[in-house]
């Protein structure tokens, strides 16, 4: 029983943190959009979505102990919120309305840490961590340059609920941040590690509760 119940736990968990990856997606998923706060909406979106993944991929990877667990947990979040694009589909919109980020690389670099140093959980924590946050912001760059131009998409698909002030504006490149993806990577570099952390200590936590 405690064997079934413990499992459940993990399970419920790694579900609960890959809906809310999927919800916060589509949230944020306006960064695509060149309005007025392009480079700040990118930055916090990028810190976001890196500590999310990072939480929630270190702790099924330490569980499973498997390399390679980070990346399915990864695809699964993808899977996730491509089945929710769907509803923005059914409402007209275009598909790529919003952007799946690209969480599958950066996912594999901390599987591939936690690989080289034989499953050293603390290499996985600092290095992996530091990688994601680091690689993130850089992979979801190249994956927004390949997406049809977002400022005809912005126009012509205005979000029905936003106020007139909120509408897309011509883009003022630079007006924040110069280089959004080095503040993204530097910002995410940082903190992505004690959310690994976090996500480590969840599964001592689990363990322990469980067993009580």
């Amino acid at each position: 029983l405690m064997v079934w119940l413990r499992r459940t736990t993990h399970y419920l968990f790694i579900v609960v943190v890959a809906v809310n990856s999927t919800l916060l997606t589509i949230n944020a998923g306006d960064y695509i959009f060149y309005t007025d706060w392009m480079w700040t909406s990118f930055v916090v979106f990028s810190i976001s979505q890196s500590t999310m993944l990072a939480v929630g991929a270190i702790y099924y990877m330490l569980f499973t102990g498997v390399p390679g667990t980070a990346t399915y947990y990864a695809t699964i979040m993808t899977i996730y919120t491509w089945v929710a694009k769907g509803a923005w589909f059914a409402l007209g919109y275009p598909y790529d309305f919003i952007v799946v980020p690209v969480w599958i690389p950066s996912a594999m670099l901390l599987d591939l840490t936690y690989w080289a140093t034989r499953r050293n959980k603390h290499a996985a924590i600092i290095i992996g961590g530091t990688l994601v946050g680091l690689s993130f912001p850089l992979f979801n760059m190249v994956n927004l340059l390949l997406v049809r131009d977002p400022l005809e998409v912005a126009f012509k698909y205005p979000r029905p609920t936003l106020p007139a002030y909120m509408t897309p504006i011509e883009p003022q490149v630079g007006k924040f941040y110069n280089s959004p993806v080095a503040l993204g990577s530097g910002a995410g570099a940082v903190l992505t590690v004690p959310i690994a952390a976090l996500g480590a200590k969840l599964n001592t936590w689990t363990y322990r509760w469980m067993a009580a």
